[in-house]
């Protein structure tokens, strides 16, 4: 690089490499003169978009360095990544926190040691750190690395924070046969005719930058769990409904209750939104990369990273109507047929040498032995439990409900029998 030698970028660099200055002061006292000055004060209308960048670097010497998803060059390599947070409206944009992401190999119990935050617990950090700052925000947006997540929008979720989050067109879940399965399969079921008859379509105006504007269609979906009045919502806007491009189609996710949504007592009270809102939002200037690009670190809704409380492995009698399994498909289960208990007739059994068996002698009891039949037995249960959970915080259908209920109680499931 030419210069790297003068004598001020030496002095430059020494100063930024080995000085004791800290930089999180540095960086609070620029975010302050942002927020005081009326040019570039953030406002309830903007949004904060969650990024991440990655950078190769070789060895092992540096801090943070280690094999990782370096979504700049799509592809795991040696590198650093990190997670950034930055504010934009439709006039400007600029950054406000990052944070490295530290492999799990520089921890002494790897991904079970305390200190270790993944990458979707640092950006729910970053977002709570501008909510502290005072920056305000209509939503966080993120791209379908962050959006496909399940933790991700979990904590956020638990944060009662709202988003909006692309999703990849084919990203697949549990539901009946007959119904969606992708958010691409939930976007062709929409009733379109043309821009006359649009059916579930409701057309937005978009500005871009050199002032021309075009006209979308947005529309709210329905897939699994997923619906206009639900907690989770599948937006979908596109240029043309008809044909559904991949270039100019988004696959949205939000937990912003649309305008006709009940509200919900549980729930965190925000303004309703529209599924014309929801593309307005994705589509800001500092949120650009929201778009369906092709990532990994992507979970499904039953995937490992979806938090569970331990307290559903413990407590049966819990079966509430709390948010509980992903599995819509077994709502075919109208009615549990508690099995009657089977009584078989007693045998006179002989030996194997010819002579009676000896009378049974009782076990005594055995504690863990106990713990590990209860556990088997309540296995099916919590894994229901999870599963809906994961994908949802709605209670259950009342098919599945009933499912759950019978599980925890006991009762068998004849899968040969008919319903």
């Amino acid at each position: 690089m030419a210069g790297a030698q003068n004598p001020a970028v030496q002095q430059l660099q020494f100063f930024l490499s080995e000085s004791t200055w800290k930089h999180e002061r540095i960086n609070d006292r620029r975010i302050e003169l942002l927020l005081a000055d009326p040019a570039t004060a953030p406002h309830d209308q903007g949004v904060l978009v969650i990024d991440d960048s990655g950078d190769r670097k070789a060895g092992t010497a540096t801090a943070h360095v280690g094999r990782q998803w370096l979504g700049r060059y799509g592809k795991t390599d040696n590198g650093i990544v990190t997670v950034t947070t930055l504010w934009a409206d439709a006039r400007l944009y600029y950054p406000l926190h990052a944070v490295p992401c530290t492999p799990a190999h520089h921890f002494p119990r790897k991904r079970n040691d305390p200190d270790f935050q993944t990458k979707p617990a640092l950006a729910t950090t970053l977002a709570h750190r501008a909510h502290d700052a005072g920056v305000p925000f209509r939503a966080v947006v993120a791209d379908c690395g962050h959006g496909d997540n399940d933790e991700f929008r979990h904590r956020l979720r638990e944060a009662g924070l709202p988003f909006v989050m692309a999703l990849k067109p084919h990203r697949g879940t549990w539901a009946p046969t007959n119904e969606a399965h992708t958010p691409i399969d939930a976007a062709n079921a929409l009733t379109w005719t043309d821009a006359e008859h649009p059916g579930h379509w409701t057309a937005a105006e978009r500005t871009f930058r050199d002032g021309h504007t075009e006209t979308w269609w947005a529309a709210d979906a329905t897939l699994g769990a997923w619906g206009p009045h639900t907690p989770a919502r599948l937006v979908i806007a596109t240029t043309d409904p008809a044909t559904l491009p991949d270039k100019a189609t988004w696959y949205l996710a939000t937990n912003s209750p649309s305008p006709t949504a009940r509200a919900r007592r549980t729930a965190p009270t925000r303004p309703p939104t529209s599924p014309k809102s929801c593309a307005r939002t994705a589509c800001v200037p500092g949120s650009s990369r929201a778009t369906n690009t092709s990532r990994t670190n992507s979970a499904g809704p039953t995937s490992r990273y979806a938090p569970t409380p331990r307290l559903a492995a413990t407590k049966p009698s819990s079966t509430a109507r709390s948010p509980s399994a992903g599995t819509p498909g077994l709502a075919h289960h109208h009615r549990i047929r508690p099995q009657p208990p089977h009584h078989s007739r007693p045998r006179n059994r002989t030996g194997s040498r010819g002579g009676p068996h000896r009378p049974h002698q009782p076990q005594p009891a055995c504690w863990p032995k106990a713990i590990r039949a209860v556990r088997a037995w309540l296995d099916p249960w919590i894994t229901l439990q999870r599963c809906w959970r994961a994908w949802t915080n709605a209670p259950p259908p009342p098919e599945l409900q009933a499912l759950i209920d019978a599980v925890g109680t006991g009762h068998t499931l004849n899968l040969y029998s008919p319903v």
